[in-house]
């Protein structure tokens, strides 16, 4: 599966020091049948760890999510900050998600060269910390 961020997420979570791993992590939580929240329109909410903390204090992501072929994170915000997203912003993220969604290859690397998405990468030393963490955590 791919896994995309917008160029405004990608802000974000670079703002919040949210790395790949910790968004790959989501994803395949949801892949799994992990899903935190099905908001409908092929959105679903996932919970991110911050760093050093758990994921129920940590950041809330709306991701554009189509099992075994894409995902890509749309909109995130911190737990502290608000609370969840209100039905305009949802109607917005669900527009987004049809735009997205079923772009063909060509479009999305399109989309790429042009910096409307940027790929997640696969971060094997970032997958390990994670790893070795959940480890030591319990989870």
């Amino acid at each position: 599966m791919r896994i995309f961020k917008t160029k405004w997420f990608a802000r974000f979570a670079r703002k919040e020091k949210i790395g790949d791993a910790r968004l790959r992590e989501a994803i395949d939580r949801a892949a799994k049948g992990g899903i935190d929240a099905a908001l409908g329109g092929n959105l679903i909410k996932q919970r991110v760890a911050r760093d050093g903390g758990g994921k129920s204090g940590g950041f809330r992501t709306i991701v554009a999510f189509r099992a075994k072929e894409r995902s890509i994170f749309l909109y995130g915000f911190a737990k502290n900050e608000r609370d969840n997203i209100d039905a305009e912003d949802l109607e917005l993220l669900k527009k987004l998600a049809q735009q997205f969604l079923p772009m063909r290859a060509a479009e999305i690397e399109r989309a790429i060269e042009e910096g409307e998405l940027i790929e997640v990468e696969h971060d094997d030393e970032g997958e390990k910390e994670i790893s070795q963490q959940n480890r030591g955590s319990g989870a």
